[in-house]
């Protein structure tokens, strides 16, 4: 349209459309990677093989989980030189509860600063008896933020279904929640908070800009599946996810991740990367 043509009318409209437009466009830019836990096998076969095929279907960047606790300096810095390479990104790393300890910490720090992620995730946690053994846990990851955040880094933790299921009335993840610090990202594993028969939406609107990180695992209820289902084949809502995840929990990237399925490991990923594309941009 020429620029003389635009009337008032028309400048007001464009006007109040684009702030909607912007927002529209923040939303379909969250990044999409892969929990390296999907395709275990196939990664500790051959490590950046496996990285470099994940990038080729399209993943935007991984979550490396335990076992990359052991690895060299130098495997490390290998690894990261491959990420580079490909332009994909170490979005976080799932650990082991004692690698973000006083004796481990430091060496956490170190390797994801060398992989570039940003969030140190605790992947789970065996605490003692009752909701005092749930607040340890949050006293944990408050020591493990404090050490991490002077260098730039994020702490977090990863929910299974026991952090859904009530102890004493309460359920442990909202023990967490209210006893960590606000900087400690809540990263949410959709399908494990489904078969607790927590809602997911519900839980991400209770805890605004928390939720920066989700695991889009589906679930069936039916027991022959499970989580044997691809993304998009169980009872999870993703359209109302995905909205309260952008719009209130303050997603900064998605994971996918799946426990097994039946297709081969690297099959499963890319089928479920196909299912989130499609999901997610309508």
């Amino acid at each position: 349209m020429p620029a003389r043509m635009i009337t008032r009318r028309t400048f007001l409209a464009l006007s109040a459309a684009l702030p909607w437009a912007l927002h529209a466009h923040a939303a379909s830019s969250v990044p999409v990677g892969l929990e390296l836990y999907s395709v275990r096998d196939e990664l500790q076969r051959d490590p950046q093989a496996t990285v470099r095929a994940v990038a080729q279907m399209g993943y935007q960047g991984v979550e490396f989980y335990a076992p990359y606790f052991e690895w060299s300096e130098e495997q490390t810095k290998q690894m990261r030189k491959l990420l580079d390479e490909l332009g994909i990104r170490c979005f976080s790393t799932h650990n082991d509860a004692p690698f973000l300890n006083a004796e481990n910490i430091e060496r956490a720090r170190d390797k994801n600063l060398i992989l570039g992620s940003k969030y140190v995730v605790m992947a789970w946690a065996e605490p003692g008896s009752g909701l005092d053994g749930w607040k340890a846990v949050a006293d944990s990851l408050n020591f493990a933020a404090e050490h991490l955040e002077a260098s730039g880094l994020k702490a977090g933790y990863h929910n299974h279904q026991l952090e859904f299921t009530p102890i004493e009335k309460q359920r442990p993840i909202e023990i967490l929640a209210k006893n960590t610090k606000p900087s400690i990202m809540l990263q949410l594993d959709v399908g494990t908070c489904l078969e607790a028969a927590s809602d997911p939406v519900v839980w991400i609107r209770a805890n605004p800009g928390r939720i920066r990180s989700l695991h889009c695992k589906d679930w069936s209820p039916d027991p022959v599946k499970g989580y044997s289902v691809l993304f998009g084949e169980g009872s999870a809502d993703w359209k109302a996810i995905f909205e309260a995840a952008e719009k209130v929990g303050g997603a900064e990237y998605y994971l996918v991740e799946q426990e097994g399925s039946r297709f081969s490991e690297l099959e499963t990923a890319e089928r479920c990367l196909k299912a989130f594309r499609a999901t997610h941009s309508r």
